[in-house]
């Protein structure tokens, strides 16, 4: 299933496939980096802000490379399944018995994306998710409301490391019984002092989806604008050198 949503029609933008897609935290930073933008996602995500195919991420990613309409795609970024390794899971969640068993997707991902002969990214939390950690980013970086590191591994290409800032405070809420108030809202969960929906939009920078689920699994644009805009330069940087 193809949803036709409002998408910028513009020829000249290279097109960027984006994988995992959820509502579309990162395909907006890449619109705002110069890229068009196709999605996919295995559920519904009305709220996406561009065409999306619905299904499986893997089948249709193996799909595109047996048709070769990979070749469409200048640059492919993917956000694979976090809960199995990140930190939250191995460390509160696991200690409490909290959760279940959750599947690692990061290696077939990583496997499929070496076939297509594209650049690429994939991001994962902090946690013990097999990535190499080529490029790790804050939202301290960018000026959000929220910390949320997120780390991202580089297939064919490198970006510089932007400097990571002091944090300016605690993140807003309970921790072990206790309140502490802070610059930063936790983007994830309920309760605890959690942030509300309009809070966490403003904090990430994410206006077309007020969906709470949406929101916690959403990275910010920022994060994504600057990956794009750095894959451009260094794409820009070999065509003058060749």
């Amino acid at each position: 299933m193809t949803q036709p949503t409002d998408i910028r029609r513009d020829g000249h933008r290279p097109l960027l496939l984006d994988l995992f897609s959820c509502a579309g935290g990162a395909a907006m930073g890449y619109l705002r980096a110069g890229f068009r933008v196709h999605g996919c996602d295995i559920a519904d995500r009305p709220n996406y802000p561009f065409l999306y195919h619905r299904g499986d991420a893997l089948a249709y990613l193996a799909h595109l490379i047996a048709t070769g309409d990979i070749r469409r795609y200048a640059f492919v970024h993917a956000s694979p399944p976090c809960q199995a390794k990140c930190s939250l899971t191995i460390g509160t969640n696991q200690s409490k018995g909290w959760g279940g068993t959750h599947e690692d997707l990061v290696a077939p991902t990583r496997a499929l994306l070496d076939q297509t002969g594209r650049p690429y990214v994939i991001e994962q939390p902090n946690g013990r998710a097999e990535i190499r950690k080529d490029l790790w980013l804050c939202g301290e970086m960018f000026g959000l409301g929220v910390i949320r590191h997120r780390n991202f591994e580089l297939g064919g290409w490198m970006a510089p490391q932007p400097e990571h800032p002091r944090h300016r405070g605690r993140v807003r809420g309970y921790r072990h019984g206790e309140y502490h108030d802070g610059p930063y809202v936790a983007p994830y969960g309920n309760g605890g002092g959690k942030p509300s929906v309009p809070e966490l939009q403003a904090a990430m920078g994410i206006t077309w989806t007020n969906l709470r689920e949406e929101l916690t699994e959403a990275i910010p644009p920022a994060y994504a604008e600057y990956i794009g805009r750095a894959f451009r330069v260094s794409r820009a940087a070999l065509e003058v050198a060749a």
